[in-house]
């Protein structure tokens, strides 16, 4: 009788990681899977195998013979890539519970990068605006005004002004 094994995402990262670490590459069909793609999927399919394609190799360190500096090194393109990969969930999936969790991934992923470029008094990357977080190209002068932080600052402090007269 054959023997189902199910692998949980962690332990396919620490192998396709332990992989990599040794320069054996991962086929595009392994990391998407053996089900072909639906037309619909297919933009999903390829964001995620472009971030894991980026991760392996930006994760392929020359050793500095700083295990700190080396560990920094590697795991910065680690999280980023769980970054990519939690954002093409946000533009593609439809599970609730899984947006949510693609969320809090890019948030405390982004967290744990700079803590680690803190950590070793490295400069910390630039800041950017999510893809999928990105105002509209074109909004009314009036929508503009109201999607603004400084907007919401203003409509806050009105508020607040309002409640203390």
């Amino acid at each position: 009788m054959p023997v189902s094994i199910r692998l949980s995402v962690p332990v396919v990262m620490r192998a396709a990681v332990a992989l990599a670490m040794y320069g054996v590459g991962i086929p595009a069909s392994f990391a998407a899977g053996p089900q072909a793609a639906s037309s619909d999927e297919a933009p999903f399919l390829q964001e995620n195998d472009a971030a894991m394609t980026k991760m392996m190799a930006d994760m392929s360190i020359r050793p500095t013979g700083d295990a700190d500096r080396d560990f920094v090194a590697m795991m910065v393109p680690h999280h980023q890539g769980a970054i990519d990969m939690a954002q093409a969930e946000l533009r593609y999936g439809r599970h609730e519970q899984l947006r949510r969790i693609a969320q809090e991934i890019v948030v405390e992923q982004q967290q744990e990068i700079v803590a680690m470029h803190l950590a070793l008094g490295q400069p910390l990357p630039p800041s950017t605006p999510a893809p999928d977080q990105q105002e509209p190209a074109s909004p009314s002068a009036g929508d503009a005004h109201a999607m603004s932080h400084h907007g919401m600052q203003m409509n806050m402090l009105n508020h607040t002004q309002k409640e203390s007269q």
